[in-house]
């Protein structure tokens, strides 16, 4: 049985995530900052039926807390297949250029950009012995340099330089980790799940996390001839999902 691990599993997006994973008879390590929510999401998942999926205690800003899960994980399994790096955090407000405070900036980028840090280099090592690597790690369009410079973007008036910029530098390194694994069997790219329905947004996306789900998890599924160090919101371009960085 293949193994993931999705950061942040607990609620929306990355719950729903780990559900279809769980699905698709994939055994879910659940990661979540509390681990009474991750245990109470696990309960929920078993509720449905679903049974191959473990809460874990996993705060990505925390050094100690992701040492300790990568400890009580590689006692459990002797490879990771799948690592969703989906913990994220907006920065709160307000997120202009001149007012933002510098205390949002460690904050987010904590989360969004070292999380995804931490997280990668702690589990490397089990992902290294899947015959099948894959790693996911969420994006979002509003990272993209290239279309917040394009005046025709649907969402150009939308700008948030905390959580922009904090996507924009995860982007950079997954294209980094992507170079320096491009002759192994991993494959790396950033998803970006569109603007869907969640907390994270106070409920006003219009997709489902039905949808962002299936997105994400297409590319953590992917074959030997799959793409990697690629940057993909199927929102933003239908026809093929890549966009630029």
């Amino acid at each position: 049985m293949k193994t993931a691990l999705v950061t942040g599993a607990n609620k929306s997006i990355g719950f729903e995530v780990t559900k279809q994973l769980a699905q698709k008879g994939i055994y879910v390590y659940l990661g979540s900052r509390n681990l009474q929510s991750g245990v109470e999401a696990v309960n929920k998942l078993k509720a449905e039926g679903i049974n191959n999926v473990e809460a874990i205690q996993l705060d990505v800003t925390n050094d100690e807390s992701v040492k300790e899960a990568r400890v009580i994980i590689g006692e459990k399994t002797k490879s990771l297949d799948i690592l969703i790096n989906n913990a994220g955090v907006y920065g709160g407000y307000p997120q202009s250029a001149f007012d933002a405070t510098i205390e949002q900036f460690k904050s987010a980028y904590d989360t969004n950009f070292c999380g995804v840090v931490r997280v990668t280099q702690a589990f490397i090592d089990l992902l290294k012995k899947s015959s099948e690597p894959r790693i996911v790690n969420v994006s979002s369009s509003q990272g993209s340099i290239t279309l917040h410079s394009d005046p025709s973007y649907k969402y150009y008036d939308y700008k948030g330089v905390v959580y922009l910029s904090s996507k924009s530098a995860m982007n950079m390194y997954t294209v980094v980790l992507a170079y320096e694994l491009k002759d192994t069997d991993f494959k790396i790219n950033a998803v970006c799940p569109g603007y869907t329905k969640t907390d994270f947004n106070g409920h006003r996306g219009p997709g489902t996390v039905e949808d962002a789900g299936k997105r994400i998890l297409k590319y953590a599924l992917i074959d030997k001839d799959g793409p990697t160090g690629k940057f993909f919101s199927e929102e933003n371009n239908p026809e093929t999902g890549e966009i630029a960085w």
